[in-house]
């Protein structure tokens, strides 16, 4: 991995709010956009509900409480970004800069500014100190700035500022000597850049892990960054292998494995690269997924309809966790595992529950529709995420277990479903047909415009956030003083 040496300044917020407030908002009084947003509340005519509105961006939010008849659009903070040109000399300079700005891209809360539109360009005399020349970003409206330069042919500093006040936020010294590492230390930059600014930073070290189709009875696990990159292959058996899951330490992706004699439980072990198959009674094994302490649980049979199960840590069944009349599978835990959410048809038709595993108390979740499935709980435990069927496609919701408000948050073309939430708890990975065929796209909780991960040819479908081992650890420093200004 990459060497880094990184310096905060240690005045900077890590929601950082001025910048992301936007120039155009900061102009506008609070008073100001709390009146224009009442006024638009009783036009609309009175409802005697309370509704919250985030803010357009992962960390903590702003909210606006207010009495609202039709469906709210979240209020679209953003962050206006210029990124200079790197300065000095190095063969690794142009694909670093080509890396961050594919990375950023990512960031829906993030508007990479045109450098045609910055007046004198993003070329700077300096990359940091009293000569870089913030006045000409400051024109263009832009709230933050990033600017590089080569030490030598491989090593770089990376810095970003507050273009208004002319701050200093944060500088990295990245050691570049290997050109396969160019694309981690793209990573970890947008990592940090990313964590300075709404105080996470998990996206650009996570990893999806998805099924992909070679043929009508042929299915495996695939690997891959959010970003497309790091793309390979993890099973290769016979069979359909759906549903995978990581487990928390990211050592384990466990899965459903059909093939023509039976169902079992397939788990994936990086630590060898090895894959073992478990088979149960009932020859029912449906969406496994890990608890925060390396359990399992999973949709199985005892005899009658399927049933939420917990395994131990040697994949034994332990107890029966969730049972009705009807079918419960696909359970999802949050990062405290205290709450599970799955769809059941003990009503009938399927909808999503939750369970509170303190208190033993169900609450039913989904209401609207006749068919609702792939439930996922965000790690935070405050959101599910869902899909429902609308006519001959599926869509899908997010509901607010704080408020019990529901919002959809795609819109097709195609079918949409599949959802699940990121480890930071705001971007959802979910499957979409909107291109043709079966994708993995991205959007957010509060409903971003979808963006495509680039996996290549083939369908792609269930996907499912981890943090692998190697990506949890801190990069080491390089030894170097830290950075400033």
């Amino acid at each position: 991995m990459p060497e880094f040496s990184v310096f905060k300044g240690n005045s900077i917020p890590k929601s950082l709010p001025r910048a992301l407030r936007g120039r155009a908002l900061r102009r506008l009084p609070p008073c100001l956009l709390l009146s224009a947003a009442l006024g638009l509340a009783f036009a609309a005519g009175l409802r005697a509900a309370e509704i919250q509105v985030p803010a357009f961006r992962p960390g903590p939010q702003t909210q606006l409480n207010a009495p609202y008849l039709a469906p709210v659009t979240p209020v679209a903070y953003s962050v206006n970004l210029a990124v200079a040109d790197p300065l000095g000399e190095s063969s690794r300079k142009a694909p670093l800069q080509n890396a961050i700005l594919h990375n950023l891209s990512f960031l829906p809360f993030i508007r990479l500014a045109d450098p045609e539109a910055i007046p004198g360009g993003t070329l700077l005399p300096a990359a940091s100190g009293p000569e870089m020349d913030l006045e000409r970003f400051r024109l263009a409206g832009m709230d933050n700035l990033i600017t590089s330069v080569w030490l030598n042919p491989y090593q770089v500093e990376i810095r970003a500022y507050e273009v208004e006040s002319g701050r200093f936020m944060f500088g990295s010294r990245l050691d570049a000597a290997e050109n396969g590492r160019i694309e981690d230390v793209a990573d970890e930059f947008c990592a940090q850049f990313m964590e300075t600014l709404t105080g996470r930073g998990d996206f650009f070290r996570a990893s999806l892990a998805f099924v992909r189709s070679s043929g009508p009875a042929k299915r495996d696990i695939w690997v891959t960054r959010p970003t497309g990159r790091d793309l390979r292959q993890i099973t290769n058996v016979p069979g359909n292998a759906i549903s995978p899951a990581w487990s928390r330490d990211g050592r384990f992706i466990i899965f459903s494995h059909i093939d023509s004699q039976s169902h079992a439980l397939g788990i994936w072990d990086s630590a060898n690269g090895r894959m073992q198959r478990i088979r149960f009674p009932g020859n029912t094994v449906i969406g496994p997924c890990f608890t925060p302490d390396n359990k399992v649980i999973v949709g199985l049979s005892d005899g009658y309809n399927p049933g939420i199960f917990l395994l131990d840590r040697s994949f034994n069944r332990e107890r029966k966790l969730i049972s009705s009349r009807g079918i419960d599978v696909s359970p999802s835990v949050d990062a405290s595992g205290s709450k599970i959410v799955f769809t059941s048809s003990r009503l009938g038709n399927p909808h999503i529950f939750m369970e509170d595993l303190k208190t033993g108390t169900t609450t039913r979740i989904s209401f609207e529709g006749k068919y609702n499935t792939d439930p996922s709980i965000s790690p935070d435990g405050t959101l599910v995420a869902f899909s429902r069927q609308m006519g001959d496609v599926h869509r899908i919701f997010v509901h607010d277990l704080r408020t019990g408000l529901e919002q959809q948050i795609t819109f097709g073309p195609g079918s949409d479903e599949q959802p699940e939430f990121a480890p930071d708890s705001y971007f959802i990975a979910f499957t979409s047909t909107r291109s043709g065929q079966k994708e993995i796209y991205l959007t957010t909780r509060h409903g971003s415009e979808a963006k495509k991960v680039p996996v290549g040819r083939g369908d792609a479908s269930f996907p499912s956030w981890g943090l692998p081992e190697t990506e949890r650890s801190r990069i080491t420093p390089a030894g170097a003083p830290p950075l400033t200004n």
